[in-house]
C-alpha cells in the first residue's frame, strides 16, 4: 500500500483539491470494477502552465492517494519529489491532449471489458440503447498501431479525435475528456453502460437500432434529465461518497 504523505505547506490549496478529486476518482473507478492491473490512466491538468497529475506507476487504482500522485510537465518530467515512476504509454497520450486541446482538463483511458469488445467489432458502438443514443455521432474511432509509446502516432489521434471529445480505440479501449473531473466521468459511466448493454443485447440476436431522428430528439432533451450543478457532478459525488464507505484514505 502506499504510504501516507499529506499536504505539504509548498503546494497551493487548488492542487490540493485537485489531487483529492482525483484521488476519488481512481477509487471510484476501482469501485466500479474499471481497474487493469496496474495500467490505465486518469490525469487532470493544473493551472500551472503545461502541468498535470497522473498515478503512480505501480500502484493499483485502489492504493492511489492524493498525496501520491505524481505531478509532471507537458514533457513528462517530474515537477515534485515523488519516488515513482510514471508510465510511458500513459504520458505519450494523455501529454498529447493536455497540450493540444484547452478543454480537456481531464482525460479518462480504460481497458474495460466491454469498451475493448465494443472497440474490436466492426462498427463500433451502435445507437440501439439509450446509453448509445447519447454518442450517436459524437465517438471518434482511432485505428490501433500498437501500445502509445511512439509520439509520431500523436498527429494521428489528434486527426481522428477531430472536434469530438470521445473516443473509442480500436481494439485498444475507451477514451473520454472533459471541461471537469465530474463531466469526463459521466461520459465514462455513460459509455461503458452503452458498450455493456451492446455486448448483452448482441448476446441475444441482432440489436434494434433506433431511428436517427429519434436519436436527435434524445440527445436534445437529455439536458432536461440532468441535476444542477454541471455535468456529472452529482453523480460523482455520489459514487465518491459510496467510496468514503468503503475507505477515506484515498484523502491522504
Amino acid at each position: 500500500m502506499a504510504t501516507a504523505v499529506f499536504r505539504n505547506s509548498q503546494m497551493s490549496e487548488a492542487e490540493w483539491e485537485a489531487r483529492q478529486q482525483l484521488a476519488a476518482c481512481y477509487r471510484v473507478f476501482d469501485m466500479l470494477g474499471w481497474s487493469e492491473m496496474i495500467y490505465n490512466h486518469i490525469t487532470v491538468k493544473l493551472d500551472e502552465e503545461g502541468a498535470f497529475l497522473i498515478n503512480p506507476f505501480g500502484l493499483h487504482f485502489s492504493e492511489v492517494t492524493a498525496s501520491s500522485l505524481v505531478k509532471i510537465d507537458i514533457d513528462g518530467n517530474k515537477l515534485d519529489d515523488s519516488p515513482y515512476p510514471v508510465n510511458r504509454a500513459g504520458f505519450v497520450q494523455h501529454a498529447l491532449f493536455h497540450r493540444h486541446l484547452p478543454d480537456a482538463h481531464c482525460i479518462m483511458h480504460t481497458h474495460t471489458t466491454a469498451g475493448m469488445a465494443v472497440s474490436s467489432v466492426e462498427g463500433g458502438l451502435q445507437p440501439s440503447n439509450f446509453y448509445a443514443c447519447n454518442f450517436a455521432g459524437q465517438i471518434a474511432y482511432h485505428d490501433f498501431e500498437g501500445v502509445t509509446v511512439r509520439d509520431e502516432e500523436g498527429d494521428r489521434l489528434l486527426a481522428h479525435l477531430g472536434n469530438k471529445r470521445v473516443m473509442l480505440l480500436k481494439n485498444h479501449g475507451i477514451l473520454v475528456m472533459g471541461k471537469t473531473l465530474p463531466e469526463a466521468f459521466i461520459k465514462h459511466w455513460s459509455l461503458q453502460r452503452a458498450c455493456e448493454i451492446q455486448v448483452a443485447t448482441m448476446s441475444m440476436g441482432r440489436p434494434l437500432l433506433v431511428d436517427e431522428a429519434v436519436v436527435a430528439v434524445h440527445q436534445r432533451d437529455l439536458h432536461m434529465a440532468q441535476v444542477p450543478g454541471g455535468a456529472g457532478a452529482a453523480d460523482f459525488a455520489a459514487m465518491v461518497r459510496k467510496v468514503d464507505k468503503i475507505d477515506t484514505s484515498w484523502r491522504n
